[in-house]
């Protein structure tokens, strides 16, 4: 466990603000934003190329860290899921994952979630409360300290952990923003991707913003009536309203939409279902991610067996669809897709 800012800290978030808007002038300014985005320090004391007294002063005025602890679960697969708790005592998670040339971070917008999906442990937790612009920001630097990185050399960044990104938009906007910031994380839009449950109105404000970052939609079923049960808000939007949002924000952007799709033994499977999903992306690029359901405490679903996922993706295939099974990482330590719910491993 690593002990950061205090919980009583109240001084003003340097991660709230814009590069350009970072105290001291041009040549000082510069320095800090390389200390953050490029560096990855953690306090004042690190950016040993400032004065030690204007160090000092501006320590009084701003923290730089938006945790009071962060503790990091490492599994056999490599990953790490780290726990965050916040400065108000609240908690969320982050999850690192390395692969061979690239280094992904899934990261969280909210502390739990409303969408109250019946298959995901956050969705179980219910609504905290949503996330600032720093904490969704400082999940990533955090991560890349501790891994001896530079937070820079985290190339891939999904916003696919707890929360409802589409919900939380505005400060969700205002994180993406500085990850693409030449001054910040200086990242490439098409190596940020956005995951929803399908907020339509969300849909069409992100194509308005002109990021053109990847978005994932989690679909899960593809009947209205199989998915409410499974996403009891999904009532409030149709599968058609949906995907005509998912077709403008293709239209506007012209990046490859993804499609995320739980499999749940007897329940969304079926041949039928399949057929049905592969008619609902018509005219449209996307990619299709099939996840096996990953388990958890008291949860009320089966997954589908290996072989009855290959048979669905078999189906899509046919159908001329790009298909892929994403087995998730992690689940050792409560880390996979759809286990994040704040809890220590044994």
């Amino acid at each position: 466990m690593e002990s950061l800012a205090s919980q009583s800290d109240s001084r003003a978030s340097l991660l709230s603000l814009e590069p350009e808007n970072l105290p001291g002038q041009g040549y000082r300014r510069g320095q800090i934003a390389a200390w953050l985005y490029d560096k990855g320090t953690t306090d004042w004391e690190g950016m040993t190329d400032l004065p030690k007294a204007l160090r000092g002063e501006l320590a009084q005025q701003y923290r730089v860290s938006e945790f009071a602890q962060v503790q990091p679960f490492e599994s056999k697969d490599g990953s790490v899921k780290y726990l965050y708790t916040l400065l108000d005592g609240k908690q969320t998670e982050a999850v690192y994952m390395p692969y061979a040339g690239r280094k992904t971070i899934c990261i969280s917008s909210m502390v739990g979630c409303p969408a109250g999906c019946t298959f995901c442990a956050t969705g179980k937790m219910g609504f905290g409360r949503n996330l600032t612009a720093a904490e969704i920001l400082d999940q990533i630097l955090f991560a890349a300290h501790h891994q001896g990185h530079s937070p820079r050399e985290l190339r891939n960044v999904v916003l696919m952990g707890m929360g409802e990104p589409l919900l939380n938009l505005e400060q969700v906007l205002m994180a993406i923003r500085r990850m693409l910031h030449p001054q910040g994380l200086a990242m490439s839009p098409r190596r940020v991707t956005l995951s929803t449950v399908g907020i339509p109105r969300g849909i069409y404000r992100l194509a308005e913003e002109d990021l053109e970052v990847r978005l994932a939609l989690s679909l899960h079923a593809p009947d209205d009536e199989t998915r409410q049960k499974i996403i009891p808000t999904a009532h409030r939007y149709s599968i058609a309203e949906i995907m005509e949002a998912v077709r403008h924000y293709y239209s506007q952007t012209g990046r490859r939409v993804t499609l995320e799709y739980t499999m749940l033994k007897g329940i969304n499977d079926h041949e039928w279902q399949a057929k049905s999903l592969a008619q609902h992306l018509e005219g449209l690029s996307a990619h299709i991610n099939l996840i096996p359901w990953n388990p958890w405490e008291g949860a009320p679903h089966q997954g589908t067996s290996r072989e009855g996922i290959m048979k669905f993706a078999a189906i899509l295939e046919r159908q001329g669809l790009p298909v892929s099974v994403r087995w998730s990482r992690g689940r050792d330590v409560g880390a996979a897709c759809g286990q994040l719910a704040l809890k220590q491993p044994a």
